[in-house]
């Protein structure tokens, strides 16, 4: 595939923990994107406060507006995100309460990639399909085909390297942006 642009692409982590699998395939995806692509990783969601109404009164905290910011000015976003008890991780939950309340709505009409995976077997689908559910609400464009969900998470990445070290997942993950790049372009305006 020949890229006719460059296509800028921000990735939202929503694991905490700096020894995660998550992490480790989040810092692999620069890596594994056609040739043109750039993935950056937006700020941390552990740096964003609580949702609270009384904090929204006094304004935005900078973080969740540095992290719209990034966001409106993708081409397109990546999220990477384990799943915990069925769903997606709370942190992550909370830094999209903030997101979904500024005025700017920096999902809105944005293509999204999810990723997910686990050590078992359903590598994250749960927190994947709740996941869609709140971009609807975002009103982000969500890239369905092919799904990323990398089960035996824990054999397939180095946690110390931020690498994925199993050939045919790093070929799925591969073929997966670039069919998401195919899908931003046919989704952004034509001059």
């Amino acid at each position: 595939m020949t890229i006719q642009k460059p296509v800028e692409l921000v990735l939202l982590l929503g694991s905490l923990r700096s020894g995660s699998f998550h992490r480790a395939l989040a810092k692999a995806l620069p890596d594994l994107a056609p040739s043109g692509v750039t993935i950056s990783l937006l700020g941390s969601i552990g740096d964003i406060p609580h949702y609270n109404a009384d904090v929204q009164a006094e304004g935005f905290p900078d973080t969740v507006h540095a992290m719209g910011g990034g966001i409106a000015a993708a081409d397109g976003v990546v999220v990477v995100t384990p799943e915990y008890n069925y769903s997606v991780p709370g942190v992550l939950k909370n830094a999209l309460d903030w997101l979904s309340r500024l005025p700017s709505t920096p999902f809105a009409g944005k293509p999204v990639s999810i990723m997910s995976g686990s050590p078992g077997p359903i590598a994250g689908a749960r927190a994947q399909y709740h996941l869609r559910q709140i971009m609807v609400f975002l009103d982000a464009i969500v890239f369905t085909k092919p799904e990323v969900m990398v089960g035996g998470i824990n054999t397939k990445v180095d946690v110390a390297a931020g690498t994925v070290t199993d050939e045919a997942t790093r070929q799925f993950i591969g073929d997966h942006l670039q069919a998401f790049v195919q899908f931003v372009d046919r989704l952004s305006p034509k001059s």
